[in-house]
C-alpha cells in the first residue's frame, strides 16, 4: 500500500510540496524535539533531526527537514528570527515567540 501524501505549506504563500505523511510526521516530531531543547540554526536543526531519526529513514533528511520546517513556520508552530547576525529557529507558544534562553517556570 502506498504511503499517503500531504501538502506541506510554505510561509510565504508559495506553492507547497506533496510529501509522504509518514516521513513528514517523523521529521516533524524530530524538529519539535530538537527545538524544545534549544533554539537552532538551520545546520544545527538539520544535524539534530538526522541524529534523532532512525537509520532506516527513507528519503533525504535535509530535504524533508527543510520542507517540514517551512510547513511548521507557515502554521505558526515555529519561527525564524535573526539573532546575533544569524538566522535561528525556535518554537512558538500560543502565537508568541517562546524565548528558550529566558524560559521561566509558570
Amino acid at each position: 500500500m502506498a504511503d499517503d501524501k500531504i501538502l506541506a505549506l510554505h510561509p510565504r504563500g508559495k506553492k507547497g510540496v506533496n510529501i509522504s505523511r509518514t516521513n513528514c510526521e517523523a521529521v516533524k516530531g524530530a524538529i519539535l524535539d530538537c527545538l524544545q531543547a534549544k533554539t537552532s540554526t538551520h545546520l544545527e536543526l538539520t544535524e539534530c533531526v538526522s541524529r534523532r531519526l532512525e537509520k532506516g529513514f527513507e528519503g533525504s533528511v535535509p530535504w524533508y527537514t527543510e520542507s517540514v520546517k517551512l510547513d511548521l513556520e507557515a502554521r505558526g508552530i515555529i519561527e525564524r528570527v535573526e539573532q546575533g547576525g544569524r538566522t535561528i529557529y525556535r518554537l512558538m507558544k500560543a502565537g508568541i515567540a517562546f524565548p528558550h534562553a529566558t524560559r521561566e517556570k509558570v
